[in-house]
């Protein structure tokens, strides 16, 4: 491990001015390649105290033996340079794409005699047009086959038109019409020249045209009586229109533009990209990327622009690319962006609309892409067995945890304040065993506090539990058992909590103070990924691609999901609550049939239980039972005198029917407390 002191640059060498800075390791291989406004600047941001960098960063400069630069005129310059550097050296410490597969496009190549129609890949050539990417190449070949019918444009290699030529025989797409047969002068270069012009125009998007005269001359043959001639006609325009429904339009005004979408965690990111091409989805393609250095979103879209755009010219980059977030600054890589395409290309965050409506759809499939590669690599045996070998040596557990709880506190500005506990057995979730809890010890905001209950109330029923089925019985054979699954009788070999230091150690005491002594506990802190442990002042720090801290994160991932979906749908459920949900039996038709009745919730309390009584389906004891539970739950409200009916003055003493006189005067409202589930 390096010092950085001992290849830091003297003071005044390193200039002020754009640059790109490679740093190298011990053996001179570059494992980081950077871009700055300011080189000095951005160096002397590596050179400081080592605790104040980030832990990745931290790694890095520790790993590296010197630091070199190369300025530039512009920022546009750097960015430049950086890519193809980065393309260059492949650095470690770079974000790197897994998936930077050479995508299909659907290519015409117009620098031929006779154009043809084909599927390519990797680097694209002067003179074709290419229109793409497409996710599978069989996606291209059923959008062509369709096509043919229309467009019947070469589709052959050169040895098979060169083999065709000789013997003056096509191939079988020429004797089914979905070839014009240039091979053997069916159809002059000039012809086929303009039937692939043709092809190209419908591709990019222009097919009203074609449309329109396909059904004029199909109208035409039908007049003059040619019905195979109209018949043809039409199953032509059919294959066109089923050609377009295979890319139905998302964004009007036939809009060219590329929609980036990321969904990140703390160590990885899926990238999305949807390509639109003349107002319509032609393509598809993701990443999944590490995240080997502290880096904000716009960071991340600035990487996926460089790998996306960065061998690209002319029209293959659109006038407008729509991004999650907007790198800072923006002007260089918007320069750069339209030095390559050769006009000017908008980059931007959509707003509203169209475009901000499949923005969403374009981070669904990121975030589910995420999860996926999250799932898979989760559901590897052998993975999963080393995660937990790698946690059990990290904590110094006697033996390997499987079975681990997590717990997470969730709340509003300190209402609706409740925690998670979920399970993973053997690496993997055991939905049937989460549990929700909702803070009763106490109102406000105090997430150790809260903890505290949580691992109190948890154990506290597996202690029940153990007691029950005679574990602590000394030499006496155990209860019965009915059977039924045990809510809280399985104790974990490890509990983790969402948080750092006092989390851990709320949940140390909670145990302690219930006597137990055999199951460990640790906490993650979400900001720097740290591991802490009761009674410990340094974190443990796991390597970045540890497969243990992978599946810590999992876990405490899950426990927040868990505990926020719970807490958004009680405040959901408190927000939209009404005090006729307190009355029994009152379902939902007629609670709906009140409200409609009387307009509001503030006449039906008014109402007499006369009144109510008129509702259809309101008999006199459901009229009573909901003017009392309307009474009980609005403390300003007059009281109900229930042998008349009337609505009393808040002083006057008001009895109840077949009471002993007590007043039913307005309380404070019914507080209602959930049970864990």
């Amino acid at each position: 491990m390096a010092d950085p002191s001992s290849y830091r640059p003297k003071p005044g060498e390193i200039p002020d001015s754009p640059g790109v800075y490679r740093f190298r390791d011990e053996h001179r291989r570059v494992i980081y390649v950077g871009k700055a406004k300011s080189l000095r600047q951005r160096l002397a941001n590596y050179f400081q105290d080592l605790a104040n960098l980030h832990p990745r960063t931290r790694t890095m400069v520790t790993t590296a033996a010197s630091v070199e630069w190369t300025v530039v005129s512009t920022e546009v310059e750097a960015l430049q340079l950086e890519y193809t550097w980065i393309k260059e050296f492949d650095p470690r410490f770079n974000v790197k794409y897994r998936d930077d597969k050479s995508y299909p496009y659907l290519a015409v190549t117009m620098n031929e005699e006779f154009p043809r129609v084909q599927v390519m890949r990797g680097q694209k050539r002067k003179g074709v047009r290419y229109f793409g990417p497409y996710s599978h190449a069989w996606a291209i070949r059923d959008t062509v086959d369709l096509l043919l019918r229309v467009f019947p444009v070469r589709t052959c290699s050169a040895g098979v038109f060169k083999n065709a030529a000789r013997t003056g025989r096509p191939c079988l797409l020429g004797y089914i019409g979905k070839c014009s047969a240039p091979c053997v002068g069916r159809i002059s270069p000039e012809d086929h020249g303009e039937l692939a012009e043709e092809f190209c125009d419908f591709m990019a998007g222009r097919t009203g045209t074609y449309l329109r005269r396909l059904e004029k001359q199909m109208m035409e043959a039908a007049e003059e009586m040619e019905y195979e001639r109209a018949a043809r006609l039409r199953d032509d325009i059919e294959a066109l229109k089923k050609a377009m429904e295979k890319n139905a339009v998302v964004l009007t005004d036939a809009t060219d533009a590329d929609l980036i979408a990321v969904a990140e965690d703390e160590l990885e990111a899926a990238v999305q990209i949807f390509h639109v091409r003349g107002g319509r989805v032609r393509g598809q393609r993701g990443w999944v990327t590490d995240k080997v250095e502290e880096i904000t979103t716009g960071a991340l879209v600035e990487h996926a622009l460089q790998q996306l755009y960065g061998d690209e010219t002319g029209d293959s980059v659109p006038k407008e690319v729509l991004v999650p977030a907007l790198p800072d600054p923006i002007e260089p890589v918007q320069d750069w962006l339209t030095g390559r395409r050769g006009s000017n290309v908008s980059l931007r965050i959509p707003q509203r609309g169209d475009k901000k409506a499949l923005m969403e759809t374009v981070q669904r499939n990121a975030q589910q892409a995420l999860a996926l590669h999250k799932t898979k690599r989760a559901s590897d045996l052998t993975t999963r067995s080393r995660a937990l070998e790698e946690i059990a040596g990290a904590l110094d557990l006697d033996s390997a945890p499987l079975r681990i709880e997590c717990y997470d506190i969730s709340h509003l500005q300190g209402e609706d304040v409740v925690a998670s506990m979920v399970v993973f057995e053997d690496g993997l979730q055991r939905k049937s065993e989460y549990r929700r809890f909702q803070i009763k010890g106490f109102a406000g905001q105090d997430d150790v506090r809260s903890m505290h209950e949580v691992i109190t109330r948890r154990f506290r029923r597996y202690l029940a539990e153990k007691e029950k089925t005679g574990e602590w019985a000394d030499g006496e054979a155990p209860a019965e058992d009915d059977g039924r699954p045990k809510r809280f009788a399985y104790p974990p070999q490890l509990v983790v909590v969402d948080g750092g230091q006092p989390q851990v150690a709320a949940a140390r005491r909670a145990l302690d103070e219930l006597g137990i002594d055999d199951i460990a506990v640790c906490g993650l802190a979400k900001r720097l990924e740290e591991v802490w442990l009761p009674d410990e002042e340094d974190p443990v720090v796991l390597p970045r691609t540890s497969e243990g801290l992978y599946l810590l994160q999992r876990v405490r991932d899950e426990a927040h999901r868990f505990a926020i979906t719970y807490q958004r749908s009680k405040r959901t459920k408190r927000l939209r609550s009404s005090p006729l949900d307190d009355v029994p039996g009152l379902g939902e038709t007629r609670k709906q049939a009140l409200i409609k009745h009387f307009g509001s919730v503030k006449r039906l309390r008014s109402a007499t239980v006369d009144q109510i009584q008129e509702v259809p389906g309101i008999g006199r004891k459901t009229a009573e039972t909901i003017a009392v539970a309307l009474a009980q739950a609005a403390p300003a409200a007059p009281a109900v005198n229930m042998a008349t009916g009337e609505i009393m003055e808040e002083e006057e003493p008001v009895t109840t029917a077949g009471s002993t006189g007590e007043p039913v005067s307005a309380g404070a409202p019914h507080e209602r407390r959930g049970q864990e589930t």
